[in-house]
């Protein structure tokens, strides 16, 4: 393929401006082009284009294909940044490869997170003037927005800035078009043994604050659900820790599937060897294993004890309208779980495995967060309403679609400005030249 350069120097690929990534970046420009008219057409003509209606009286759901990405988006950062912290505060010298790209995958999710609740206010100018007006800080909805959204976000991007001066003031070393770019995110920063230290004890530090934040934070989430006694199928103690444990399998599986694309694009190993993969591999197969005996135990205890509008709720996942997508969704878990436990008996570990195993898991968990939001809302009613039914539309799919184009364009730049996979100790920029 022919590339077109103009920072030959620079490592890692950045400033290399390829045909391919030219292609990729018009491709998902096109894609968020198509999501912003169909937002347009949301804001100005109205929540009745879409396919959410009212809850009971209208026999719709009011939280649709925009909340179970909410819950998906936010959930894909908490293995990210866990993953980034874990590393960091243990030195985990083989898995350091992976630091970068799991705080950039943390900020990404959680800004598409914020962005697809924005999509679901349909008036977000009112959403927002409204929350200050009439917030309820006893409420989890109030712990999602500032705990999640506003905390969680804010502690992640000083992580993520805080880890990449060192790579900008090295890069701001090197004549280039960036130049001044890199000198505005090393902010000074020169890399002596003293700034080394000081830096070395603030990311630490700021990673011991992080780590119960993911924990109540994605907590809170499943709260928003788990707390709602008045509505079937929620109502649960399980929520919260299936929430965390859920989040962890499918933002390890993306973990995986972003390693082998940087892998594949630098073209070179840059340390994300099999034993990388390997481990990303176990990590992911542990939570599974958690995760699939929370939803039997869930199940077993639904079915088995669950009052009669549980039970209604249940029997349309089993073999109702929503059937279809809880089977494949259970499928989509348990395949990759048993292809793990067997390259773990094994003890050899195929990367293309684990990359289908990634996308798998991730589809398995968009399937269960859709059904954690909406057959609560059409079927087990407290009141007499009849049963109601959901069926997302073009302009849904549309804004969803464009906010993983916008992701992956995020994701696409950062590599261009800053070394997605963090230089070495010893490394310097000028041998790249």
């Amino acid at each position: 393929m022919a590339t077109a350069t103009y920072e030959s120097g620079l490592p890692r690929g950045v400033g290399r401006l390829t045909r391919g990534w030219v292609l990729f970046v018009i491709a998902m420009a096109a894609v968020c082009g198509l999501g912003w008219y169909a937002y347009v057409r949301e804001y100005t003509e109205g929540m009745t284009i879409t396919g959410m209606r009212n809850v009971g009286t209208m026999g719709g759901a009011t939280w649709g294909l925009y909340i179970t990405f909410v819950v998906y988006f936010i959930g894909v950062s908490f293995a990210g940044i866990a993953v980034a912290v874990v590393i960091r505060l243990f030195n985990l010298e083989k898995l350091r490869p992976l630091a970068r790209m799991a705080e950039v995958l943390t900020v990404v999710s959680l800004l598409l997170g914020a962005i697809a609740i924005v999509a679901d206010l349909g008036q977000p100018f009112r959403g927002i003037i409204n929350l200050f007006r009439y917030a309820r800080p006893q409420s989890p909805f109030f712990g999602t927005f500032t705990m999640v959204i506003a905390g969680y976000l804010f502690a992640s991007l000083v992580y993520l800035w805080l880890t990449s001066r060192r790579d900008a003031a090295l890069l701001a070393k090197q004549e280039s078009r960036m130049r001044w770019l890199h000198r505005f995110v090393a902010a000074g920063y020169t890399d002596t043994p003293v700034e080394r230290e000081r830096h070395s004890r603030a990311t630490f530090w700021l990673a011991i604050c992080i780590l119960p934040m993911l924990v109540v934070a994605h907590s809170t989430l499943g709260f928003v659900f788990g707390l709602q006694v008045g509505r079937p199928g929620w109502y649960s103690a399980l929520q919260a820790p299936a929430f965390v444990v859920l989040a962890g399998v499918s933002g390890t599986g993306l973990l995986i599937v972003l390693a082998a694309i940087v892998r594949k694009m630098l073209n070179r190993d840059v340390g994300l060897n099999t034993y990388v993969f390997g481990w990303l591999g176990r990590f992911m197969m542990v939570l599974l294993i958690v995760y699939v005996y929370f939803m039997v135990t869930e199940l077993a205890t639904a079915t088995y004890a669950g009052s009669e509008r549980e039970l209604q709720v249940t029997r349309e996942m089993l073999r109702g309208e929503y059937s279809w997508i809880f089977w494949t969704s259970v499928a989509l878990l348990v395949l990759p779980l048993a292809s793990l436990l067997f390259q773990a008996i094994k003890r050899n570990w195929s990367v293309p495995w684990l990359i289908v195993s990634g996308i798998a898991v991730n589809l398995g968990a968009i399937g269960k967060r859709y059904l954690i939001a909406v057959p609560s809302q059409t079927h087990g009613q407290l009141l007499p309403y009849n049963d109601g039914s959901y069926t997302p539309s073009w302009i849904e799919f549309a804004v969803v679609a464009s906010l993983m184009a916008f992701g992956a364009l995020i994701i696409g730049v950062f590599m261009k400005v800053l070394p997605i996979v963090e230089l070495e100790p010893e490394e310097e920029v000028v041998s790249h030249a």
